[in-house]
């Protein structure tokens, strides 16, 4: 596991904001129709397209939305059909509202349900606020320490440790070490 150096950064937010301006042109929208839809300013918009701004998760699923695809087209990275991943390609990705880094463990492949997502989430890091949603979430904890809250109720998971629930069970986790904890998340339905 390496993870992202700055130019790898630069290179990913180049490389988010040509796909979403080419599938923007390819639509024929322009900056204003695509920036209103997705709930974000025009300049913001098109300093996303030429890669000098990162958009949050929150943003990306706007822009998504308003170009008629999901998140995971504009994460998803051409590949072969595969059953196997090899921990030597696993490509760190992040978004600009969080400090934790995610690598798809998972075949990115149309029809899947099942996401699996490595998490390196630094001190203290949330992985997200309490949230419900449809399906269901299995976490390890392989490094580090997470308090998982589910319907109020919190639980210590250290290394070994894992959980299994419904997502519609209002639920959120966060990193409780002094170090960086690294989660394996599988959930469904997949959410990039």
């Amino acid at each position: 596991m390496v993870p992202p150096t700055e130019n790898s950064r630069s290179a990913d937010a180049v490389a988010l904001g040509g796909k979403i301006r080419a599938l923007r042109q390819r639509l024929k929208r322009t900056l204003d129709d695509t920036a209103t839809a997705a709930g974000i300013s025009k300049p913001f918009l098109s300093q996303v397209e030429r890669g000098l701004a990162s958009p949050s998760l929150t943003s990306l699923a706007g822009i998504a939305h308003a170009l008629g695809v999901t998140v995971q087209y504009f994460v998803d990275t051409p590949s072969e059909e595969r059953s196997v991943c090899r921990g030597d390609q696993l490509r760190f990705f992040g978004f600009a509202d969080s400090a934790n880094l995610f690598a798809r463990l998972t075949n990115v492949s149309e029809g899947r349900q099942l996401e699996a997502i490595l998490v390196r989430m630094p001190p203290g890091q949330k992985r997200s606020e309490v949230t419900t949603h449809a399906g269901e979430e299995f976490l390890y904890v392989i490094e580090g320490e997470v308090s998982l809250t589910l319907e109020g109720k919190t639980f210590v998971l250290q290394a070994g440790d894992s959980s299994h629930y419904q997502s519609t069970v209002p639920h959120s986790w966060v990193n409780t070490a002094k170090i960086e904890s690294v989660v394996v998340w599988v959930g469904t339905p997949r959410l990039f």
